[in-house]
């Protein structure tokens, strides 16, 4: 029996090994998401036009599973993310995603005349963490510099903040964020952003 077990974990560190060694490097898995994200709004009425179903669809279907929310949460909250209760990260872990996608929903249908370029990916063996450098030209504009700061995870390479012109998406959020623990506690900050997504798509 003893003998049955080994093998089974002998194959399933195999497979493990597999996964690891098939998952895509992190400038590959950027390039290809980019593309088909703007390939698929060129080819579609519908989000050119701006309906937000399918746009959220679209973010929910092509980009979302390749972000780490609550790691962009805890780097968003600062030292007040180790004072929440797992409750309450959750919370707010939702609520950020919610409005981190309802964001991107508001501004996604107007990139499909965007292209983009990518920087080569400089790395060394073993890193678990790197930035993807990419820039995106518009019409008639200069171009704008977009990094992506990634982890390796077991399931596979995640972004954990999106850096526009040097600004940081997540950290940019971070004064806010304080200022709502400071005046009215984690709890107020998650009221706060229950309000903001009930409120209009932003623009």
């Amino acid at each position: 029996m003893i003998y049955r077990w080994i093998s089974i974990l002998f194959v399933a560190s195999l497979a493990l090994t597999a996964q690891a060694q098939t998952q895509e490097a992190p400038d590959v898995l950027v390039k290809r998401v980019a593309e088909d994200v703007l390939q698929t709004i060129r080819s579609d009425k519908d989000l050119q036009a701006g309906n937000q179903a399918k746009v959220k669809q679209l973010i929910e279907s092509k980009l979302a599973p390749h972000f780490d929310f609550s790691r962009m949460t805890a780097l968003a909250m600062g030292r007040n993310w180790r004072s929440a209760t797992p409750e309450q990260q959750k919370a707010l872990t939702d609520e950020f995603r919610t409005l981190l996608v309802r964001t991107y929903s508001g501004a996604l249908s107007n990139y499909r005349d965007n292209t983009m370029d990518y920087a080569a990916l400089r790395t060394n063996p073993g890193d678990t963490e790197v930035t993807v450098r990419t820039s995106v030209r518009r019409p008639g504009q200069a171009p704008v510099p977009i990094d992506y700061s990634m982890a390796k995870t077991p399931d596979g390479w995640k972004a954990y903040d999106v850096i526009v012109a040097g600004v940081s998406l997540v950290t940019n959020y971070r004064d806010e964020f304080n200022d709502a623990v400071k005046s009215s506690g984690v709890d107020g900050l998650i009221k706060m952003l229950v309000d903001k997504n009930k409120g209009p798509t932003p623009k």
